[in-house]
Formats: structure tokens, sequence, C-alpha cells
């Protein structure tokens, strides 16, 4: 399968724009957005396993796309032919995670948290619920696919921000969405419980990662020096099991 038949196959188009979802207007700025977006969304590490094998396809075209639409005098080519070329290159072989690394510094739980917060109910949070409103078509369920951040303590706010413009005739009143049956809500707050804590398992298990490389630089920054007693007690309160406490030798004095 060529790299157009695999677009075909799993965004149901070969259009570069569609796929990212953006107009052929768009800036490099919005572009790298667009991507970054939509490679979160689909990363392999950030899915379920039942969802890996189709994720890991979709992830690896948009770094395809992404490579030639970022890059000024390919996306120009592209432009003015409709296509691009592959010849003497096969984008399956590429390790299109080790580019999108290139690309976007790692990210810390603490930079997620202090994104986020300044995130929603920012205009940037609101032209991104626009977009996914328009895209699913007010279905809510498909609706958080797109919406970053998103939790089941959100779905009011966000209702109420697109309840706002739905009055306002910015955005067209889908019924599935203005009346939304009652079950329908329940299953989706169910469902999002149920990810949300499995997501927090996920953050504490990442987070006692963090906590074991502090202490492993702490140890490192410290190799060449004879540790305190201070900075060991520390290491103890911070790392120790509660309730736990080491043992101090006692030397004992000759008389």
């Amino acid at each position: 399968m060529d790299f157009g038949e695999s677009c075909i196959s799993f965004f149901n188009t070969k259009d570069f724009y569609e796929i990212l979802n953006i107009p052929r207007t768009a800036s490099q700025r919005e572009v790298r957005k667009a991507y970054h977006t939509l490679s979160l969304t689909y990363h392999p590490d950030k899915v379920e396993d039942s969802e890996r094998e189709e994720a890991t396809e979709k992830f690896k075209i948009l770094g395809k796309v992404f490579s030639i639409l970022n890059d000024v005098e390919k996306r120009s080519i592209y432009d003015d032919t409709g296509s691009w070329s592959e010849e003497g290159e096969d984008f399956t072989e590429r390790d299109w995670v080790e580019f999108w690394r290139n690309y976007f510094k790692e990210v810390t739980i603490t930079d997620l948290d202090k994104y986020a917060d300044e995130y929603k109910g920012s205009d940037e949070e609101l032209e991104d619920l626009k977009k996914a409103y328009e895209k699913c078509k007010g279905d809510f369920d498909k609706m958080f696919q797109y919406i970053m951040f998103a939790t089941v303590e959100d779905e009011e706010r966000i209702r109420g921000r697109l309840m706002k413009l739905i009055e306002q005739d910015e955005l067209p009143s889908y019924d599935i969405f203005v009346n939304e049956p009652q079950e329908k809500r329940d299953r989706r707050i169910r469902r999002l419980r149920k990810e949300a804590k499995e997501a927090e398992d996920v953050v504490k298990k990442a987070k006692k990662e963090q906590e074991f490389e502090e202490l492993t630089k702490a140890i490192l920054s410290r190799k060449t020096q004879t540790p305190t007693m201070g900075f060991l007690e520390s290491l103890e309160q911070k790392f120790a099991p509660k309730g736990k406490k080491a043992k101090k030798s006692r030397s004992k004095s000759k008389k």
C-alpha cells in the first residue's frame, strides 16, 4: 500500500490539509499546532492496547504529512501539484516517534498541569471547541476525542460555552447536542469516570518514576562528596515508606 492509499484507508482522504483538519491557508504555526494535537491523540504510547495498531499507522501518516507541510519548499510543490512523489523513500521505515521527539521537547506532568490550567477557559480552547463541535455535528461523545484536557467535570462548562455561541447564531444548532437524551449523557459520564480513574493510575505511576529520577540525580550530584546526615535524613523523609525509619548506626566508644 502506497502513502496515498494509506491516507485514504485511515483518514478517508489523501488531502494533507484535510488530514490535519486545517485550511490550505494555514500558517506554519497552525500546521505545527494541528500536528501536535493530532499526534498526541494517536501517539502509540497514549492509547489502549486494542487501539495501538491503528493508532500507530495514523501516527506515521501524520508524521509524513507534517514533514511535507512543515517544509516550505515541499509544501509549495505539494500545493502546486496536489501530490507528493515518494520515489526513493518509504514512510513506514522511518522512526516517526523519534521524529516527533525532535520537534517536541519531553513534557513533564508539571508542564501539562500548568498548560491545562492556562488552556481551560481560554480563547484557544474556545476555538478548538468550535472546531470539534462542527466536525462532530454536535455529538458530545465524539467531541471529547478532540478536546484537550476535557474531563467529566468540564462537561457543563464546555456545554455552556457552546450553548452561548449557538444562541448568538455563531454555531449551528444540532438537536443531538441541544436535546441530548439523558441516557446518552449518563453513559458518557460513566465512561469518562472510568477513563479518569485509569488516567489517575497512570499519573501516579509517572510521578513515582519522576521521584525516582530526582533521587538518582540527587545521589549522582553528591557522588564526590561524603553524604551528610542531614542529606540522608531528607531523602528518608521523602522516599522512605511511612511508618518506617531507617536504622541509625551508633558507634560504641571503648572505655
